[in-house]
């Protein structure tokens, strides 16, 4: 995928690692152009930027980091073997008091994270994604630009409308992977995308059309389309804008970018938002096929729901009961 969405052939149960905490906690954060990026500060002064991002990879309760993460940081690393792959993990995290991520427990080898070689589009260090953040509830508060691991026994507010989410899951009814399936309905339609707050966006000067707010190197967020769902949308609604080279992330160089298309308004969880950019994708981002991601989703997806959605929301991820809740801020309304 042209995003920060880092996989591996193993993917443990995230039942393996639980919440061990019971108070809320608000997660060391900053938020850059729709982003939220963890910064914890180790015990040598080093802060950490770790993108938060429901979509990116990991597994059994580890969070990703980048080889040169881990070499800015000056981590110590070593060997992992788990289900016959041989990983590299690290080997331990020492924080500043306070200023620390909340712990995970039960994670193989007794490794807080997996290292990938895999370079990242942006600067950072690694990601919070689908073997961290299960297990967990999550409050991604985007008006307040600010990111809370919730107590265990958080309950909803009366501002809050429900969604529910598909997640993959094992004859007992427990999660086998963190990835998030989310239904949304365009033009009186369901669509089923990935739920995804790390889905990133570099448009071009064409694709600035857009009005997607970046950072200094150009980066901000965006929801993802395959073509086949794109050209459909585009065949029976002929005065949808498209822009042609709209986003460069992952290109193929000059004039060969990504395809936009906007999207008068959409309906998630009971609330209508619009008008909602989206940027395409091949099919083969979003189709299973024997080793990939997608196999660890609960059924097919068409693209994915960035935060250029959810941006409009206070917005808390229970996974343990499979459900997003949120709650409006502004440009939103209620559909009844």
């Amino acid at each position: 995928m042209a995003k920060h969405a880092v996989s591996f052939g193993v993917m443990l149960a995230v039942a393996s690692a639980t919440a061990n905490a019971q108070q809320r906690v608000e997660v060391p954060a900053t938020y850059e152009a729709g982003h939220f990026y963890a910064t914890p500060t180790l015990a040598n002064g080093h802060v950490l930027r770790l993108l938060v991002d429901t979509g990116g990879g990991g597994s059994g309760g580890w969070f990703v980091m980048f080889k040169a993460g881990v070499t800015r940081a000056a981590l110590t690393s070593r060997p992992c073997t788990v289900d016959d792959e041989s990983l590299e993990v690290v080997t331990t995290l020492d924080y500043r008091e306070g200023q620390g991520l909340p712990t995970r427990s039960a994670t193989p080898c007794h490794a807080p994270a997996v290292i990938t070689s895999e370079e990242p589009a942006d600067s950072m260090d690694g990601l919070l994604g689908s073997g961290y953040l299960p297990g967990q509830i999550w409050t991604f508060d985007y008006p307040a630009q600010k990111l809370w691991r919730e107590a265990s026994d958080w309950r909803s507010s009366a501002d809050m409308h429900r969604a529910t989410l598909g997640m993959l899951r094992n004859s007992k009814g427990t999660p086998r992977s963190g990835f998030a399936r989310i239904s949304v309905q365009v033009d009186g339609k369901p669509l089923d995308l990935l739920l995804d707050t790390g889905a990133t966006a570099h448009p071009t000067e064409a694709g600035k059309i857009a009005g997607t707010e970046v950072t200094a190197s150009g980066f901000g967020v965006t929801s993802y389309i395959t073509t086949s769902q794109l050209e459909r949308w585009h065949g029976q609604h002929p005065a949808w804008r498209v822009v042609n080279d709209g986003d460069d992330l992952g290109s193929r160089g000059p004039g060969k970018g990504a395809r936009l298309i906007e999207v008068p308004h959409l309906v998630v969880a009971g609330w209508d938002v619009g008008p909602v950019w989206f940027t395409e994708r091949p099919d083969a981002n979003f189709t299973a096929r024997p080793g990939n991601w997608l196999n660890m989703m609960d059924g097919p997806v068409a693209g994915a729901l960035g935060a250029n959605v959810y941006r409009h929301f206070r917005m808390t991820i229970d996974y343990p009961h499979g459900a997003a809740y949120l709650a409006c801020s502004a440009g939103c309304r209620p559909t009844s």
